[in-house]
């Protein structure tokens, strides 16, 4: 009986962290401005990248996906970088806007490979 109630207690705790507790706004840099709070950024890497992630931090920009926008978002990150990382990968990137610069969370970074994302090429012989 104890360990259904202890079952039940961790159900609804993993339930309330994965609704609530779990939840970050994602954001194109073009709907960046004036949000101060913790996001998630996503977006496409735009070069050059500079510095070291373990060091004084890597820094690169980021502009929107898809969609006309001109706004170039710069970024600062510490932590470790994913293989995939290089400009023009699309990325989530979870931190906070310090006046003009995103600076990412350690360990925040995920790249997203375009290919895995993009409709299976059909095969026609011709």
């Amino acid at each position: 009986m104890i360990a259904l109630s202890v079952a039940a207690a961790l159900a609804v705790f993993i339930l309330y962290t994965a609704v609530v507790g779990g939840a970050t706004t994602q954001l194109s840099p073009s709907q960046l401005a004036g949000h101060t709070d913790h996001v998630s950024l996503v977006g496409a890497v735009v070069g050059p990248v500079t510095g070291d992630a373990h060091g004084a931090g890597l820094r690169f920009r980021v502009k929107d996906v898809s969609g006309p926008s001109k706004v170039l978002v710069p970024v600062v990150y510490h932590g470790s970088v994913p293989d995939l990382f290089k400009v023009g990968r699309h990325i989530v990137l979870t931190g906070k806007l310090h006046g003009a610069t995103f600076v990412g969370d350690s360990g925040s970074l995920v790249t997203k490979c375009p290919s895995k994302y993009a409709p299976a090429k059909s095969s026609t012989s011709g």
